[in-house]
């Protein structure tokens, strides 16, 4: 893991920082790669249960350091091309495959892709001192990074047009409002309120919490009648946990369950 990227994990929940807070966390390829390496890692980890993805300082993240990435030389539209789909875009389809909750807390600035990195969590939380942008077009550009997919999800499409067409600022109690974050927390408790969130998550039964994402993403891309089907079939499998089954008895005798996420 290169210092661009620090993890550590507390009480099964992997923490990753991105760590170039003197670029406000703008990432480079050599971060990417140890973020894809950090993702690995939490998705085969038995002792994660969920993820935190923040930043260093007092960003999230602010994009990519194009300065840094890559040759300085002129691309060819290919080369271009890929330096998105092979290198940046590892990140959203590789949380796809994710099925552990991932959570992006929003400490700071967050703008173009340094945004659209937060958008292709699970869950964000933000602090009240926070702003987010989707800066592109003040540059002449696009999202390149999943940004005209996953915003107009959360936010639904008009709202995703303004935000995308203007590139301005919005504050974490407007983000809030249009659904972009799930919840506001003052900056000096930012963190630990976001790792409480965290923590109740990962200490809740995992084969049916990773099973309630893979079920609500599926279902996006599915009509009534197949997802109905589907749904029906991962009840079957839930039904016989060990979790499942401690949830009733806990239940029946008024009492906090242990889940053994099994």
């Amino acid at each position: 893991m290169s210092k661009n990227i620090i993890t550590r994990i507390e009480d099964n929940v992997q923490i990753i920082t991105l760590n170039r807070p003197e670029k406000k966390n703008a990432f480079n390829s050599e971060m990417i790669d140890s973020w894809v390496n950090a993702l690995e890692e939490a998705k085969y980890n038995d002792d994660v249960n969920v993820v935190v993805i923040t930043g260093a300082g007092d960003s999230f993240c602010s994009g990519g350091d194009v300065g840094n990435m890559g040759s300085k030389t002129k691309r060819s539209p290919l080369d271009s091309k890929n330096v998105l789909w092979g290198n940046i875009h590892r990140i959203p389809l590789l949380l796809k495959e994710l099925d552990k909750p991932v959570i992006a807390a929003i400490n700071g600035v967050a703008v173009g892709a340094g945004l659209d990195m937060a958008l292709m969590a699970d869950i964000r939380t933000i602090a009240d001192t926070a702003r987010v942008n989707e800066g592109y077009v003040k540059v002449g550009l696009i999202p390149g990074d999943g940004g005209s997919y996953f915003l107009p999800r959360l936010v639904g499409e008009s709202k995703a047009y303004e935000l995308l067409w203007t590139g301005d600022f919005i504050n974490a109690q407007e983000a809030y409002r249009i659904g972009l974050v799930n919840q506001v927390y003052q900056s000096e408790i930012f963190m630990d309120e976001t790792m409480k969130l965290a923590k109740k998550i990962a200490a809740g039964p995992q084969v049916a919490i990773r099973m309630i994402k893979r079920s609500v993403s599926q279902s996006l891309r599915l009509e009534l009648e197949p997802a109905l089907d589907m749904i029906s079939s991962h009840m079957a499998i839930i039904k016989e946990t060990e979790d499942h089954k401690e949830g009733v008895s806990a239940f029946l005798e008024k009492r906090k369950p242990n889940f053994k996420g099994k």
